[in-house]
């Protein structure tokens, strides 16, 4: 009992639904009676109502409402260019049908631009579906921009200034946060005794778990494709990895060496600049200059070729030098990112390039990086455009073809019932069906009774949209379709003379429109992310294991096998891959994990999380063990470092095709790893600090792997 009360009413909720009923009911309200009744303009009015309609209620731009304006603002020309296109291609069915399908599928795919971009979408698609159905009248374009730039402008205008949410802190915020905690943790490895508490390596995990996109709302994720989003994102991969490295210095790294500590200390100074840096404070150049020297200084004490090396510092110093080297290129790169997302081109920091590539290039090429990363029937963002643009275009088809009244509620049944995966496109369609069907009864005997007094539906109209706005979105799909239903009729009554039929139509409309829906789901994808995200993880563990055999093999023969920009082969390829399995998690953390009513078949307690950090570790590892000087290692070091890099890339691929969907057992659990490996407990007699640099990577890698078959019940923060 108590659960369905929950489920009837949740205060928060309906609070958020009410706060946007509100704003969007009083914009529709204010611009379809202006126009309709004051200048007595019908087609402007329909378009006032629309656009408030799209932008406002299927538009689900993430954000506070002055962040959603901001956004509904930059949207305006090309609401412009959605009308105007659709007008005059609308003379022709097929015409109408290859700009849907052209339309469609680029506003489908912008979401790679981001979340704004992505909730924004729904509500220009709408834009064009509406004049893109007959009458094909251009004499009319003039009312309908006039419609909608008014409509539009008075949402704006309420978004930024009726009803104003808390602004959640930005994720600016939450990086100077996590490095204020790595500057604190780093100050008291930095001094007696030497060590962090159990409390303090709790406190560095929150900090990292904090800048986890799942943590972050969604307007504050950095996922954009621009200079600032991309050094952001660097900038919380950075502050998550040094806190983990920070959170694993073992007691055997030589506490009590100056070099060491000094290195400890300049990471300390570099961290808490860089917070201060987020904060709209100074480039952290004095510091980050002072952790290169230092790093600089520990790594000439430890360094040195086989036979010239340094013979007074013991193997387990030289490993402990290695951790702590790590730990300064983690917060050098934090220092870098940092000051790249506040200053952009203006950074102040010595950008190194390689792991920096988008630091210098302009906003339209990183646009189009993103995009083309995205081209190809892996990327999720592609399959859902192709998914939706296909279903959107014979929706119009149907729709001209058979001359079905009021056809584009079918192209608007099929926008908002067409989900990523088959079985919640057949969930939504059921319950969108059911509560449609119930509008439609509410609607016969409302249009019987009150006939044509258009006085009753001006009267009842704005109280009744603001009861679907403030329900619709809490309830669900079954009642968001009744209740529009019941609006949409009560919209077109005061346009044209009503009759019950129009339940009828409305009934028929959502049928069709939810059937196209169905068939595109069955045959474009119809498991959603489900399956690319095991196969975007198993090739990027392909990809990884490549690079971590040719990393190991060149440090071990001595070789510079990298280019100049310091990536081994392979390096672009498995960017892509990271790209394309983060976009793939990010969609199946909004999909439903059930097909059919049966579990998916999927390997059982999988860490994707720690999947995308070993990528990231291998590429930022083997970019750094790459750069010269590099040293030369003795016979038995090379040969260790050359079998420990092929046993840990041997179970990349072990885990790798049991993800992989392809595989001779799709359904296998992942192989539970073991991170110790003899050779790496071992201290050869050759071996400089290039070999011990290398050890620190491939453990921290194989840590990794372990994490993967642990499941996400094991926060990890690096």
């Amino acid at each position: 009992m108590r659960g369905v009360v929950a489920r009837w009413w949740s205060p928060a909720a309906y609070a958020a639904s009410g706060r946007r009923a509100v704003r969007v009911s009083l914009v529709a309200a204010t611009g379809f009676y202006v126009f309709r009744y004051g200048l007595d303009r019908p087609v402007a009015a329909t378009y006032a109502l629309f656009a408030a309609i799209a932008l406002g209620g299927l538009s689900r731009i993430p954000g506070t409402g002055r962040q959603r304006a901001a956004m509904e603002l930059r949207a305006v020309p090309l609401c412009w260019a959605l009308v105007v296109i659709g007008t005059y291609l609308s003379v022709r069915t097929w015409s109408a049908a290859v700009g849907m399908l052209a339309v469609g599928f680029t506003l489908a795919f912008s979401g790679v631009g981001g979340p704004r971009w992505a909730g924004t979408a729904p509500g220009l698609q709408l834009l064009y579906i509406l004049p893109s159905f007959p009458p094909y009248d251009p004499d009319s374009l003039g009312d309908r921009l006039i419609g909608t730039s008014t409509g539009v402008a008075l949402l704006v205008a309420a978004e930024a200034l009726l009803l104003t949410e808390p602004t959640p802190p930005p994720y600016e915020k939450r990086a100077a946060e996590a490095a204020r905690t790595a500057a604190q943790c780093a100050r008291r490895l930095a001094t007696p005794p030497y060590a962090l508490t159990e409390a303090d390596r709790a406190t560095a995990q929150q900090a990292g778990q904090a800048l986890r996109p799942l943590h972050v709302p969604e307007a504050e994720r950095p996922a954009g494709p621009g200079r600032r989003d991309r050094a952001l994102a660097h900038t919380g991969l950075a502050t998550r990895t040094l806190l983990s490295r920070l959170a694993g210095l073992g007691p055997d790294r030589g506490e009590a060496d100056p070099a060491v500590t000094a290195v400890l200390r300049a990471v300390a100074e570099l961290a808490g600049a860089t917070a201060g840096c987020l904060r709209s404070g100074p480039s952290p150049v004095a510091p980050y200059e002072a952790l290169v020297a230092a790093r600089a200084r520990l790594s000439a004490a430890s360094a040195g070729p086989f036979g010239g090396g340094v013979p007074d510092l013991a193997p387990a110093v030289l490993r402990g030098h290695a951790a702590v080297l790590e730990v300064a290129d983690a917060a050098l790169a934090m220092g870098v990112a940092a000051d790249l997302a506040v200053r952009g081109r203006h950074a102040e920091v010595p950008v190194p390039p390689g792991r920096f590539w988008y630091a210098t290039m302009w906003a339209p090429l990183l646009w189009w990086h993103r995009l083309r990363g995205h081209v190809g029937r892996r990327s999720v963002f592609f399959q859902n455009a192709v998914r939706i643009a296909l279903a959107l275009t014979a929706a119009r088809l149907v729709a001209g073809v058979d001359t079905l009244p009021h056809g584009f509620w079918a192209m608007l049944a099929t926008l908002t019932l067409t989900r990523t995966t088959l079985d919640e496109t057949w969930h939504t369609i059921r319950l969108a069906l059911a509560g449609t069907l119930a509008g439609a009864l509410v609607t016969a005997g409302t249009l019987t009774v009150a006939g044509t007094d258009t006085g009753f539906y001006a009267v009842l109209l704005p109280v009744w949209m603001l009861i679907a706005f403030a329900v619709g979105p809490v309830r669900g799909v079954g009642w968001a379709q009744g209740l529009f239903t019941v609006l949409v009729a009560l919209v077109f009554a005061q346009l044209a003379p009503p009759t019950w039929h129009l339940a009828e139509v409305r009934v028929l409309d959502v049928l069709v429109g939810s059937a196209i829906g169905a068939v595109f789901g069955v045959l474009a994808w119809p498991r959603g992310a489900h399956d690319e995200l095991r196969y975007a993880a198993a090739e990027l563990l392909r990809r990884a294991a490549e690079i971590v055999v040719a990393t190991s093999a060149s440090a071990a023969q001595g070789t510079a096998a990298a280019p100049p920009w310091g990536a081994p082969p392979g390096h672009r390829s498995l960017h892509r891959s990271v790209i394309l399995a983060e976009s793939a998690y990010a969609q199946y953390q909004s999909e439903p994990q059930r097909f059919g009513g049966r579990a998916r078949t999927v390997p059982p307690a999988v860490d994707w999380q720690a999947t995308l950090m070993a990528g990231h570790h291998t590429l930022w590892g083997s970019q750094r063990l790459l750069e010269p000087p590099r040293a030369v290692l003795g016979p038995v070091a090379a040969e260790a470092l050359a079998g420990v890099g092929e046993r840990v890339a041997g179970r990349m691929l072990l885990v790798s095709a049991a993800l992989d969907p392809g595989g001779d057992t799709p359904s296998a659990p992942v192989p539970s790893i073991d991170v110790t490996f003899a050779e790496l407990a071992a201290e050869p007699p050759d071996a400089p600090r290039l070999y011990y640099a290398m050890v620190s990577w491939l453990e921290s890698l194989a840590t990794d792997l372990a994490r993967i078959s642990s499941g996400p019940g094991r926060a990890e923060s690096g």
